[in-house]
C-alpha cells in the first residue's frame, strides 16, 4: 500500500464521477464525493499518514482534484492548464505546515515552540525567533499606534482577526479602552461607508433576494454547524449614517467580535449575517465598488417573505436556542420584526432593547448623584424612534416594578420630541403606533428648547441620530432648572452626537452629569477634570447573550432586560461616583458581563424559560468558566 497508489485510485474514481453526464450519475457523484471527503478526514487520512510515516516521508496537505492530468502529483496547481474544462476543487488538508499557518483559529505566528515547529513541519516557514504571545501583542499594539488614520487601524485589526484569531482577541481584551473605538463605533461607521473599497475577504454570510427559496442551503454553506448567536442586519439604518445596504456587514462582524472579547462567547459559535434587499442610497448604486445588489430596496411582501424564510431556516438549521440579534433595521421593520418573532424565536433587538438596558443602567447608577427614585424624575427624549421608545418603555417597566402603579401612570413623566415637536395627544391621528403610548395631554410645542422650558425635565436624553441638537441654550435651560442636570447624548457615531462632553460641561458651568453613545476624552473645566461616561451597548449585549446561552433560554422576557440594567448599575463603585462617573470602566468588562449573564440566567431559571438543567449553584463562577480564553494552546 503506498500514498501514490491510493492517491491515483481516488483521483480516477473522482474523474469518472465528474465526467458522468446523466442526472442519476450526478446524484451518485455528489454522494460519493461527500463520502470520500469524510473518509479522508478519518480512516483514510490516518492510513496515509501512517504509510508515509513508515517511509520517513511527509505531506502537509492531501488534495484530490477532479480532472487532474498529472499522474506524478497528488494535487493540482490552480495555475495548471485545464484546457477550458470545468473541474471540482476538492481539497482535504491536514493541519500542519503551510496549512496550519493559514488557519486563523490555529495559527500562532512566531509563538510556535521549537518542538511544535518540528512536529508540525514548520521549519523554514517561519523566522527562527520564538516570541511569546505577550511579545506578539506588544509588537502588534506598537504597529497599530503608528497608524494615524482610524480606518487604517480598523483594517489592520480585521486583517489580524483573519490571520491570528487568538492574538486578535487577546489584544482587544487587554486593551479594550483603546481598541473598542477601533473595532466598533465610531470607526465601524466609516468602515461600513467604505466597505466596498476596503473589502478583502469574506467575514460573514450574505443572503440576498437572489437566494429566495434557497436560504436553508445558504446557511448550510457556513463551515461551522454549532451556531449559538446570529447578528443580522439589512443595512437600512446603519448607526446614524442611513441606508448602507450590503455594506452594513461591518456591524454584525463588529458586534460578534465584542460578543467574544467582552462576553466570552466562542467565536466559532457566532455568525454575522447581512440580508441584502437592495438599497435606497443612490451614491452606492452608482459606485462601481459597491458589493451588494444594485437595485432599489425591496419592501412590503417581497421583503417580509425573505425575512420569514430566513427566520424559519435559522430555526430549522440551528434549533430553538439560537439567539438572533437584530441590528440597525429601520424603525418600521425593527418594531415589526421584534413583535412578530419574540414569541416564536429567541430574538433580541440591540437598538431597542440593548440600548434601553444600557441607558436604564446608567439612570439607576446616576440616582446616587442626583438623588430620588426613577419615579421622582421627569424625562425628556429628543428622538422617538426605536432607541428612544425602547428606552422609554424600559424606564416605565422599572418604575412599574418598583412602585406598583399602572402602566399608564408609569409613562406619564416620560415625554418625547420628534421631528414635528412634542408628542402630545392632539397628534394621535398622525402618529406611528410605537409613539402612541407617549402622547400625553399637553398643548402643542414645536422645538426642543421650548419643550425643555415647558416640561422642565430633570433628565435629557438624545436618540435623534442628528448632531448638535443640544445647543448652548438647551443646556443652559437644563442647568437653570436643575442643580445637577443629567444629559445623555446617545446618538452615534461621534459626528451625530447631540453635543460633545466639553459643550455639556462648559455650558452647564460644570454642573452637568454627562454620558454619550460615542467616546469623548476627559474635559478640564474651571481647574477640575470631568470624566464623561459612555452609554455603550457593549456593556450589556455580550453578557446578556452569554446568559441566554449558558442557561439554554428559549425566549427573551422583559424582566431579563431589567435584571441586566440593574446588574450593570451595581458595578459602579463609590470611588467612581465621587468622580461623577455613572458607568463602570471597560477594563472590568468581563467581570461585568459575568454578573449580567448570571442575573439574566437566574431570572430565566425562575421563570421556567431555561432548558439547561440542573441550575448551577454559583452562576457568576459558571459564567466565568464558560468564557472563551484567547491564550494560545500547546500543540502535540
Amino acid at each position: 500500500m503506498s500514498y501514490q497508489l491510493i492517491s491515483n485510485c481516488i483521483r480516477q474514481l473522482l474523474e469518472f464521477l465528474m465526467l458522468a453526464s446523466s442526472s442519476s450519475f450526478k446524484r451518485i457523484n455528489s454522494l460519493f464525493c461527500c463520502c470520500i471527503v469524510l473518509l479522508s478526514l478519518s480512516d483514510l487520512q490516518r492510513q496515509l499518514l501512517g504509510v508515509l510515516g513508515d517511509k520517513g516521508e511527509r505531506k502537509s496537505s492531501l488534495s484530490v482534484m477532479a480532472g487532474n492530468q498529472d499522474d506524478d502529483n497528488a494535487a493540482t496547481d490552480d495555475d495548471d492548464d485545464d484546457d477550458g474544462q470545468p473541474f471540482t476543487p476538492w481539497n482535504v488538508s491536514v493541519a500542519s505546515g503551510h496549512a496550519l499557518l493559514r488557519s486563523p483559529q490555529h495559527n500562532k505566528g512566531l509563538a510556535f515552540s521549537e518542538k511544535e515547529r518540528d512536529a508540525h513541519y514548520l521549519r523554514g516557514l517561519l523566522p527562527p525567533a520564538v516570541f511569546t504571545q505577550e511579545l506578539q501583542e506588544k509588537r502588534t499594539l506598537h504597529l497599530l499606534r503608528q497608524y494615524q488614520v482610524p480606518l487604517h487601524r480598523y483594517i489592520a485589526m480585521m486583517d489580524l482577526q483573519e490571520t491570528n484569531e487568538r492574538l486578535f482577541y487577546k489584544l482587544l481584551i487587554d486593551n479594550v479602552d483603546e481598541l473598542l473605538p477601533v473595532v466598533y463605533t465610531p470607526t465601524v461607521g466609516e468602515a461600513c461607508q467604505k466597505y466596498g473599497s476596503i473589502y478583502r475577504r469574506q467575514q460573514g454570510l450574505y443572503i440576498s433576494l437572489k437566494d429566495k427559496g434557497k436560504i436553508l442551503e445558504v446557511l448550510r454553506n457556513w463551515p461551522e454547524k454549532n451556531i449559538q448567536v446570529i447578528v443580522v442586519t439589512d443595512g437600512e439604518r446603519i448607526l446614524g449614517l442611513g441606508d448602507l445596504g450590503c455594506q452594513g456587514m461591518g456591524i454584525p462582524v463588529g458586534k460578534l467580535s465584542l460578543y467574544t472579547a467582552l462576553g466570552g462567547v466562542r467565536p466559532s459559535v457566532c455568525l454575522p449575517v447581512t440580508i441584502d434587499v437592495g438599497t435606497k442610497n443612490e451614491a452606492l448604486l452608482k459606485d462601481e465598488f459597491y458589493i451588494g445588489l444594485k437595485q432599489k430596496r425591496a419592501t412590503g411582501e417581497e421583503y417580509n417573505e425573505l425575512l420569514e424564510e430566513f427566520m424559519t431556516a435559522v430555526k430549522k438549521n440551528y434549533g430553538e436556542k439560537v439567539l438572533i440579534q437584530f441590528e440597525d433595521f429601520a424603525n418600521h421593520n425593527a418594531f415589526e420584526l421584534l413583535s412578530k418573532y419574540r414569541s416564536s424565536h429567541l430574538v433580541f433587538n440591540d437598538d431597542i432593547q440593548g440600548t434601553a438596558c444600557v441607558v436604564l443602567g446608567g439612570l439607576l447608577s446616576a440616582l446616587k448623584l442626583i438623588g430620588g427614585t426613577l419615579s421622582d424624575h421627569t424625562f425628556l427624549f429628543l428622538g422617538a424612534g426605536e432607541a428612544g421608545t425602547g428606552i422609554a418603555e424600559l424606564i416605565s417597566l422599572e418604575i412599574l416594578k418598583k412602585t406598583k402603579v399602572t402602566v399608564e401612570e408609569s409613562r406619564k413623566k416620560i415625554w418625547l420630541v420628534d421631528s414635528r415637536g412634542l408628542i402630545v395627544s392632539s397628534r394621535k391621528d398622525s402618529l406611528q403606533h410605537f409613539k402612541l403610548p407617549w402622547a400625553h395631554d399637553h398643548a402643542p410645542v414645536k422645538g426642543l428648547l421650548e419643550a425643555v422650558k415647558a416640561i422642565k425635565p430633570t433628565i435629557l436624553i438624545g436618540t435623534s441620530g442628528v448632531g448638535k441638537q443640544f445647543t448652548k441654550e438647551v443646556i443652559e435651560a437644563m442647568a437653570s432648572i436643575n442643580a445637577k442636570p443629567l444629559i445623555l447624548a446617545l446618538s452615534n457615531p461621534t459626528s451625530q452626537s447631540e453635543c460633545t462632553a466639553e459643550e455639556a460641561y462648559t455650558w452647564s458651568q460644570g454642573h452637568a452629569i454627562f454620558a454619550s453613545g460615542s467616546p469623548f476624552d476627559p474635559v478640564m473645566y474651571d481647574g477640575k477634570e470631568f470624566v464623561p461616561g459612555q452609554a455603550n451597548n457593549a456593556y450589556v449585549f455580550p453578557g446578556f447573550g452569554l446568559g441566554l446561552i449558558m442557561c439554554g433560554a428559549i425566549r427573551v422576557h422583559d424582566e431579563f432586560l431589567l435584571m441586566a440594567a440593574e446588574a450593570l448599575a451595581s458595578q459602579v463603585t463609590e470611588e467612581e461616583y465621587a468622580k461623577g462617573i455613572i458607568y463602570p470602566p471597560f477594563k472590568k468588562i468581563r467581570k461585568i458581563s459575568a454578573v449580567i449573564a448570571a442575573k439574566v440566567a437566574s431570572r430565566a431559571y425562575e421563570l421556567g424559560l431555561a432548558s439547561n438543567l440542573p441550575r448551577p449553584k454559583d452562576l457568576v463562577k459558571f459564567a466565568e468558566s464558560c468564557m472563551y480564553s484567547p491564550t494560545y494552546r500547546h500543540y502535540r
